[in-house]
C-alpha cells in the first residue's frame, strides 16, 4: 500500500509541476486561458497537487 502511495505522489507531483510550468508560460505569453480555464485556476491546480503529493510522501515517512 505504501509503495501505491508513494508512486501516486510521485505522479501528482510531477503533474502539478507541469500545470505550474504550463501555467505560467502561458501567462508570459499573454495566453489567459489554456483548454478553456484560466491559467490562476490552473495554477491554483498545480498548487493543489503539489500539496497532495507532500501528504502523500509524509504519510510513507510517517508509516515507516
Amino acid at each position: 500500500m505504501q509503495q501505491i502511495i508513494n508512486q501516486l505522489a510521485n505522479i501528482s507531483g510531477a503533474a502539478g509541476v507541469f500545470v505550474c510550468l504550463a501555467s505560467g508560460a502561458g501567462r508570459l505569453i499573454g495566453k489567459y486561458h489554456i483548454a478553456g480555464s484560466e491559467t490562476v485556476t490552473l495554477f491554483i491546480v498545480g498548487i493543489a497537487l503539489m500539496v497532495a503529493a507532500c501528504l502523500g510522501k509524509l504519510y510513507v515517512i510517517e508509516r515507516n
